[in-house]
């Protein structure tokens, strides 16, 4: 049965070796330690690469509450991570408005206190099958 990214991730994060190597050296069998630079060291202009593009991280910190007058006190501090033309990264301001559907973010329709924090992550594959995970903290 396939492995889902988030238990790959565990394995490689808790479960295998880990090995100390100089940038350049070979870690594993078709593994070399980089270190990452602000781009796509590799032209990834091609419509083939859409799917990088298609990743977006939405940090969501959304609170509200009613105050004692009766007005309604929000906080949106939500931000999405999303990637350019040939791989560069960059934050932008969104807000909960932004957040897919697929995220279990659910603000009330009414102002009673809610608190949200999470890191939502979607994309789209190469064949277009769209893809989510959601980590509260």
């Amino acid at each position: 049965m396939p492995v889902s990214p988030m238990e790959r991730l565990y394995d490689i994060a808790f479960r295998e070796e880990h090995h100390t190597a100089e940038l350049g050296q070979s870690i594993a069998p078709g593994v070399t330690l980089a270190q990452a630079k602000e781009r796509a060291d590799i032209d990834i202009s091609d419509d083939a690469f859409d799917f990088v593009r298609s990743i977006r991280v939405y940090h969501i910190q959304f609170s509200q509450h009613q105050n004692r007058d009766g007005d309604c006190i929000r906080s949106d501090a939500t931000r999405l991570g999303s990637y350019g033309l040939q791989g560069e990264y960059a934050w932008a301001r969104s807000s909960v408005a932004a957040v897919p559907e697929a995220s279990n973010l659910a603000v009330p329709a009414y102002c009673g206190s809610y608190s949200w924090r999470s890191v939502f992550v979607d994309w789209r594959d190469h064949a277009g099958n769209y893809g989510s995970e959601e980590v509260r903290y």
